[in-house]
């Protein structure tokens, strides 16, 4: 028995003392499993450790050892926890690695399905167990819980699931991340706590009805949120849905808490809650999410912060800009051509003459690591003493494509809009509109955009942009015009979803219609009232427009440089994807795949397939791999700092040329 720890023989240990730190080889009950545990995403939870070269099983105090490795060090080896730091490499080869080692570390989870409840049993994601060591580790852990709870193996990632695949789930029952997550009923998707009203809807049609009476201290309660709704103090899903659909990155760059808990609009209609000032908490360590009946607060009444504080636009270039090929421009032509367009054509320049920031994330130090570069060489199937600056670039060129387009530049949109006096007068009038806050603001916006479709391009304009077309895209037979504007993907304002771009367009008529629409959608009621809460004057707003050849695709979707659960995570990233349309996921028409990548040693997991029946093959997900490192080269390129840390939104689609991007741009943080 271990000074402070707790010991017997499979008895049940009782009148726990919150000072122990673990419970030795004694059969874990509900009561003393409480006791230890801390809290994760809704799930209480444990680490354990078993000592396989003594026949022991250590059950860890949370609230004391965070993490296995200090236990370890503290209790079953001896040595100070800054010896395990400056081994870490070591201990973590010993740990995870090893075929023959003496420790197996586990994550012990207590599930809730109705009436039912059992335990997930997971390693950590990077374990290299082979499926002798998983059974052992199963059986072990079996025999020391309580045996009226169901113990389920939950594989930590892609390679432990197809292990799996070869037992019979009757004599290693299993359950995948993906199961879980899709019972789940409470997921963070972006954490926080604030107070606000809560407005609860059981309908779209009911939304639609009140969503003039929606202000900005409101809390929407909903099972799908709208695209459209304004800016406000709290989201909450009553159905599940993706952390990267518009209006969750919405919340994310309002910094406004959002959450999926399955069941609220019941709770809120017993509790009596609806149109009731409320505490809302969306935090990863509550079971559930949090809500307390609250006064109305004083500053209910004022202005909130965020409408007094204007968002920083740069002022863009509108004279005499050209029409150019993507590949001519760079990351500071966003002035002129719009954020994506810069992007795309800065992302050309790397692919072509390479870059010294590429490595930038890995060669930051991440205690007690001096750096990632080994684990960098690894991924890139190198030796680590190999130039990996250059060796990234030949990994990036062999991997992403870019397709063929131009951008068309701010001034023409405006030369093109100070040709039309019914335009420009109507401008006027929802600028007046704006100033007064006029409730026919909607109805100006609607009315701007139809002249706008209706109008006629100036002759020299669509000569000029049709020679372009001719020049630089002989040959393709189906192009999408998207929108590239200067006031999207801004400190504090994302814009994610608020501009048009349009797909499978195939004639020169339909690429001219579909460049009025991109420029109409910068005067959309709904572009034109999140910029005015954020203080952006229309006076300052400009539409780029990019015309490309459509790439078709055979699976596609958004990939995000971080773990939207977990910010602090660095190790991975995350994706959703659909084999549909990539505008599937970002719309968030459909449920996508939903994917989880580790770019430090590698490997997978799948956290939801959505709406699908079955998992992607292998060979997808080898791709997703290669994609997910790829992305984390792109963020330490893009970053706009040296701490590299910036994670960034990538749009892309696959088929059988490989991975094409289509879009990056900061992510919301």
């Amino acid at each position: 028995m271990t000074t402070g720890s707790r010991s017997t023989e499979k008895g049940a240990p009782s009148d726990l003392d919150q000072t122990v730190r673990a419970i030795i080889n004694a059969r874990l009950g509900l009561e003393a499993f409480s006791q230890l545990s801390g809290n994760l995403a809704g799930y209480p939870f444990l680490k354990l450790v078993v000592d396989k070269a003594n026949g022991q099983i250590h059950f860890l105090n949370n609230a004391i050892y965070p993490f296995h490795a200090d236990y370890i060090a503290d209790v079953l080896l001896g040595i100070s926890r800054a010896e395990v730091d400056n081994k870490i490499d070591h201990f973590n080869r010993t740990f995870y690695f090893d075929p023959d080692r003496r420790f197996y570390l586990g994550i012990l989870s207590l599930h809730t399905r109705g009436d039912r409840r059992f335990f997930s049993l997971e390693t950590v994601e990077v374990d290299t167990m082979n499926l002798e060591m998983m059974r052992y580790f199963h059986d072990f852990v079996k025999s020391w819980i309580d045996p009226s709870i169901a113990l389920l193996l939950k594989p930590a990632n892609h390679h432990q699931e197809k292990m799996l695949e070869a037992v019979d789930a009757a004599e290693i029952p299993r359950i995948l991340s993906h199961e879980l997550f899709a019972s789940s009923p409470y997921v963070v998707l972006n954490k926080g706590t604030t107070k606000g009203r809560i407005r609860a809807f059981d309908s779209e049609a009911d939304y639609k009805e009140q969503r003039q009476t929606i202000e900005w201290h409101d809390i929407i309660v909903m099972e799908k949120v709208p695209d459209d709704i304004p800016r406000l103090s709290g989201i909450i899903n009553a159905a599940h849905t993706t952390p990267l659909s518009h209006t969750n990155v919405l919340a994310s760059g309002w910094q406004i808490p959002n959450c999926i808990q399955l069941g609220i609009i019941e709770r809120i209609r017993k509790q009596d809650l609806n149109n009731s000032w409320v505490e809302y908490s969306a935090l990863a360590e509550n079971p559930e999410v949090w809500l307390k009946r609250s006064e109305r607060p004083v500053e209910a009444d004022k202005a909130p912060v965020w409408r007094t504080t204007k968002v920083k636009l740069e002022e863009p270039e509108i004279a005499n800009v050209p029409i150019l090929p993507l590949s001519q421009l760079r990351m500071g032509d966003h002035s002129r051509y719009g954020t994506k367009a810069a992007n795309l054509g800065e992302l050309q320049r790397l692919l072509s003459l390479g870059s010294e920031k590429v490595t930038g994330f890995y060669r930051v130090r991440r205690p007690p690591r001096a750096n990632l570069l080994p684990y960098l060489a690894q991924q890139l199937g190198v030796a680590e003493t190999a130039d990996l600056d250059k060796e990234a670039i030949k990994f990036l060129r062999a991997n992403l494509h870019l397709s063929q387009g131009i951008a068309l530049p701010f001034s023409l949109q405006q030369k093109v809009f100070e040709t039309a006096p019914k335009i420009q007068q109507a401008i006027g009038k929802l600028k007046m509109a704006l100033e007064l806050n006029a409730r026919q603001m909607d109805a100006l916006c609607i009315s701007l955009q139809q002249m706008i479709l209706a109008m006629r391009i100036p002759a020299d304009v669509k000569e000029y942009i049709d020679s372009q077309i001719a020049r630089h895209l002989s040959g393709v037979s189906c192009f999408v015009v998207r929108s590239s504007s200067n006031a999207e993907d801004l400190e504090n304002f994302s814009a994610a979803g608020i501009y048009e771009s349009v797909n499978k367009v195939t004639t020169a008529d339909k690429i001219f219609d579909s460049i009025k629409q991109v420029w109409a959608s910068v005067l959309s009621p709904r572009s034109v009232r999140l910029r005015q809460e954020a203080g952006i004057s229309l006076d300052d707003v400009y539409m780029g427009v990019i015309i490309q050849e459509e790439i078709p695709s055979q699976m596609g979707g958004v990939l995000i440089t971080t773990n939207p659960a977990n910010r602090g995570d660095f190790r991975n990233v995350y994706f959703n994807i659909s084999t549909k349309s990539v505008v599937q996921v970002v719309q968030g028409t459909e449920l996508p795949y939903q994917y989880l990548y580790n770019v430090v040693e590698g490997g997978g997991r799948t956290l939801s397939l959505g709406t699908s029946k079955e998992d992607l093959p292998e060979s997808r997900k080898n791709l997703l791999q290669k994609l997910a490192v790829a992305g984390r080269l792109l963020q330490s390129h893009f970053s706009p700092d040296y701490t590299f840390n910036s994670p960034v939104d990538i749009e892309w689609l696959a088929n059988e040329e490989g991975i094409f991007i289509l879009q990056l741009r900061p992510y919301a943080k």
